[in-house]
């Protein structure tokens, strides 16, 4: 628990708390540098300490942060405080969907189509660039005042995924909206979204998830198994176009839902058109493999049963109507008809699994080319395949080498030699080339996006440096500003590359050099907290409003709640004239410009 008063990074300053969860707690903040107010999510727990984890909360985050919709919560920054990881967010004044239907119970058919086409809608934004949430649930969805919906915790969504089951405190939280792939631990796609968004849909309807249980895995296995409760049991009234839309997308063959969530919210949008008024129920081939096995099995066993039971029937009837010798003979026929029966019956139901048991060595394909290491794996009987981190196929994966030419294979995953069935996918790792390279010029990129690239196969340090800058010249302390090795140089494999960063100091502008105007130092002054005092000066040389003097000198660095003096130009008075004013006082002699030199010692 952070508490009130505390600064991150020197920047954001704690409110209060938002929320507390087992993968993170969230506070509300005041950014001291842009003057508006964030949500902080600071990652706590064990995670904080793993860092695969947070290498991939960072880069996921950052992939997030490129996300620009208006039903998605804006993501503002990314970095580590002391040990604390943390992401900053726009701050939505809200509730989230979890929060509403616990005051409401359900929602209306209109407020679900408003509020899920504007769901789909920001989904459909994040599917486009191939960045999936996985984890869309209520407490994930933000509705504000006017009814605008906001899609939250993309960053940290997507690095969770690989960890959340483990999570205690988290996983009853998402596993009502589970898909049957990520419950039975495969990886995730675009159309995995889908089917939590259909669960997130029911559950606005009605009030309730399909699917309860006493623990997360019986839940899952509900999942997995069990066809989805019928909605229109509960809600006769509704309309079949929106049960059709529940239907599909939470099918539990992915090839049966939406191919993404575009195609989801167009179906939405127009659920409620009289074109569709008579719409038939959707109906799908379901194929869940786990339930087809049972029922082959039942099968099995059923034909085994009646069969022996035959048997025994036969066997007994004979023994009274035949003689001996005849018994035997029948007893003799009907042990090699059963015996048969029960072969056959092995045969149909075993030989599937027992030619899907054989194994194979998988072959060394060190050094030959793609095409040939490719070539060898399907002679062999493997499928050469690969996957990325989203579970998707792809052809190859790259690593640098110093000693394989580029282009050709290094190795396999499995290793060659490893016995494995056949159809088994197995990765070629192909030479990326030299495993030096030479270094590119990173100035202005973000320091944590640049660290995460490079410390895949380098060290990483980085250094702060201290820079005086003017407020006009922008420069973000996150950003790069060289680099050790500098750009052009050669880096070799796991040599330390070391990123400098900037630790921006913002100093006092020249406001006497006619550029700037008094309401421009106000501004200066409010932003910097800063105490602003301004005289006026007769001078009947400038324009009136020009400033003359500053009282700290330009190139200092500013400190909040100090005291800040200028002095102003103002038309000189015509003494003796009708404006003149005898008891005013006679006007002491101006400072010269830019010379003030007690200002700093006297306004302390």
């Amino acid at each position: 628990m952070i508490i009130k008063g505390t600064k991150i990074n020197d920047r954001y300053a704690i409110i209060r708390t938002l929320g507390e969860g087992g993968m993170a707690n969230v506070y509300l903040a005041y950014d001291t540098i842009l003057d508006r107010n964030v949500a902080v999510k600071v990652l706590r727990g064990d995670l904080a300490n793993d860092d695969k984890f947070v290498r991939r909360f960072q880069r996921e985050a950052l992939s997030a942060s490129s996300l620009n919709h208006p039903n998605i919560v804006e993501m503002y920054d990314v970095g580590e405080d002391d040990g604390q990881y943390y992401i900053v967010m726009e701050y939505v004044e809200g509730k989230t969907l979890k929060q509403l239907l616990k005051k409401r119970g359900s929602l209306t058919i209109t407020e679900v189509i408003d509020i899920m086409s504007q769901i789909t809608d920001g989904m459909a934004h994040a599917h486009d660039s191939y960045i999936i949430h996985r984890d869309i649930k209520p407490q994930n969805i933000m509705i504000l005042e006017n009814g605008l919906i906001k899609i939250t915790d993309f960053g940290i969504a997507m690095a969770m995924n690989s960890t959340q089951l483990t999570q205690t405190n988290s996983v009853m939280g998402s596993v009502h909206y589970l898909p049957p792939e990520q419950a039975n631990g495969k990886g995730s796609t675009l159309r995995s979204d889908i089917y939590s968004m259909g669960i997130l849909m029911y559950e606005l309807l009605t009030g309730g998830v399909p699917y309860k249980g006493d623990n997360a895995v019986e839940i899952a296995l509900k999942h997995l198994k069990e066809p989805l409760p019928s909605i229109r049991k509960k809600l006769p009234e509704l309309p079949q176009s929106i049960e059709n839309i529940i239907l599909r997308s939470t099918a539990k063959n992915p090839q049966n839902r939406y191919k993404d969530a575009r195609e989801m919210h167009q179906d939405i949008i127009t659920a409620m058109d009289e074109s569709r008024a008579n719409e038939r129920k959707y109906n799908y081939v379901y194929s869940e493999s786990d339930i087809e096995e049972t029922k082959m099995l039942d099968n099995a066993v059923k034909e085994v049963k009646e069969s022996e039971k035959m048997r025994k029937e036969d066997i007994i009837r004979l023994d009274r109507e035949e003689s001996k010798k005849q018994n035997k003979l029948l007893i003799i026929l009907a042990s090699i008809f059963t015996g048969l029966v029960v072969l056959a019956a092995a045969v149909v139901f075993l030989l599937p699994y027992i030619s899907k048991d054989e194994t194979k060595k998988i072959p060394d394909v060190s050094n030959l080319s793609a095409v040939d290491a490719t070539n060898k794996l399907v002679e062999e009987g493997f499928e050469p395949t690969c996957r990325d981190n989203d579970n998707q196929k792809i052809d190859y994966k790259y690593e640098a080498s110093d000693e394989i030419k580029e282009g050709y294979a290094i190795k396999t995953t499995p290793g060659s030699g490893t016995l494995a069935k056949e159809g088994r996918e197995v990765c070629i790792v192909l030479s990326s080339g030299d495993a030096s390279f030479e270094m590119e010029d990173y100035s202005g990129r973000n320091y944590i996006e640049v660290k995460t690239l490079l410390e895949e196969r380098y060290k990483v340090n980085v250094i702060v440096e201290k820079q005086k800058v003017s407020e006009d010249e922008n420069k973000e302390e996150n950003s790069v500003i060289g680099t050790k090795p500098a750009v052009g140089e050669t880096v070799k494999n796991g040599s330390t590359i070391t990123l400098y960063i900037p630790e921006v100091e913002i100093v006092y502008p020249n406001f006497a050099d006619g550029s700037y105007t008094v309401s421009q130092v106000e501004e200066f002054a409010k932003k910097y907290n800063l105490t602003l005092t301004i005289k006026e000066e007769e001078n009947g040389v400038l324009t009136p409003g020009t400033i003359i003097s500053q009282s700290r000198p330009a190139g200092n660095p500013v400190q909040e709640g100090v005291q800040f003096t200028i002095t102003v130009a103002k038309e000189p008075k015509i003494i003796g004239g009708p404006e003149d004013d005898p008891g005013d006082e006679v006007p002491t002699e101006p400072d010269t410009p830019g010379n003030n030199t007690n200002g700093d010692e006297d306004e302390n």
